[in-house]
């Protein structure tokens, strides 16, 4: 069987992995284009032993890049979760994670030039309609990996990457709170559902049986609160205006709980059919963070504030903890998230080409 090759550089960005590919390489049909991506990651397969994703949520991502054709923006990302196990590519969340190696690929594929010293760029979400600026360190005018920045849930160290990101509120809803409420009642569950960066669900871990410091495989190991939490998601989907979301990965649903070390508070966060992270996403860090920040929340019964906060907000997770920059006005009668960021690191680990069969998209 002849196959046709697609050019692919596969990076780490935060703590997710995956292929940065360019737009003009791929189909410009959208049901062809999906099939490209369950071809070149494997799926459906649980394992995804033909192609090239991990079998795992953080790793069946891909990252599609091109110069902008906004204004305001030096590169467009669109971003696409590849289920594993169903012949399905989910184009309505974003992935900060992967973005963070959106400008170190920018400037290697050539598509951005590097400064002296440090580069940053504004950098468009095709997906959410949002904007990103990142920097990313250019020493004589060449990108480097290297640095003593450490994140948790990625072993060693690496240059910093600061992201920022800017009209993020009602990033799918339109809307803070897409159901017009600081918390709603779902299933007998107290929710804040809220819209910042990504759409979220969030519970006290208590009110669904548990103490919120559990490991993610304890966790996916109770079939029982899987379905449960899994029931709530998709029946505040439906309050939030975002439809039928099953086998969707909006909204996410997170637990929250007190914080145990030095965090503002701690929580683990849930893709689609209760699969929990082992670390926290950007775009879920930014969402929640902006929660705590609202009173009434479920996440502000759970805050302890410093001298920290709100500038800088931790969040415990599974693999440690991630801290986020916020710049957001706290007046219940005009709150507004003026902008969120925070401080990753990615790394380029192959270029070359990645094959799939020809009859899957015939040029």
């Amino acid at each position: 069987m002849s196959q046709t090759s697609i050019p692919c550089v596969l990076m780490r960005g935060g703590t997710s992995r995956g292929p940065y590919l360019h737009l003009k390489d791929l189909p410009t049909d959208a049901a062809q284009r999906d099939a490209v991506l369950l071809r070149l990651m494997g799926s459906p397969d649980k394992r995804q032993i033909d192609g090239i994703g991990g079998a795992t949520t953080v790793t069946s991502k891909v990252a599609i890049v091109s110069k902008s054709t906004h204004p305001d923006a030096d590169i467009d990302y669109l971003f696409a979760q590849v289920d594993i196990e169903d012949a399905i590519v989910d184009w309505s969340p974003t992935c900060g994670n992967m973005l963070s190696g959106i400008a170190p690929f920018a400037i290697e594929e050539g598509l951005f030039p590097a400064s002296v010293g440090e580069t940053t760029l504004m950098i468009r979400n095709v997906n959410t309609e949002s904007f990103i600026s990142a920097t990313v360190q250019t020493p004589n005018g060449e990108l480097t990996y290297e640095g003593a920045t450490a994140i948790d849930g990625v072993p060693g160290t690496g240059a910093p990457i600061r992201l920022n990101f800017f009209k993020i509120t009602g990033s799918k809803t339109g809307k803070l709170l897409p159901t017009g409420n600081v918390r709603d009642t779902i299933d007998g569950v107290d929710v804040t559902c809220i819209d910042v960066a990504m759409p979220m669900v969030i519970a006290h871990a208590a009110s669904v049986g548990k103490t919120g410091a559990e490991t993610p495989a304890e966790l996916m190991a109770d079939k029982p609160f899987l379905a449960r939490i899994e029931q709530i998601r998709r029946n505040a989907a439906l309050k939030m205006g975002l439809g039928d979301v099953a086998g969707k990965v909006i909204p996410k649903f997170a637990i929250v709980s007190e914080p145990q070390a030095d965090g503002h508070f701690s929580s683990r966060y849930f893709a689609a059919e209760g699969k929990c992270h082992q670390s926290y996403a950007v775009s879920g860090s930014i969402c929640i963070s902006a929660c705590s920040a609202l009173a009434g929340t479920t996440v502000a019964d759970m805050l302890r504030e410093d001298e920290r906060y709100p500038n800088m907000v931790r969040i415990e997770h599974p693999s440690g903890a991630i801290d986020v920059g916020l710049h957001v006005n706290r007046d219940p009668e005009n709150f507004e998230v003026i902008s969120g960021g925070a401080l990753r690191t990615a790394r380029r680990i192959f270029a070359g080409d990645v094959y799939i069969p020809t009859h899957v998209w015939q040029k």
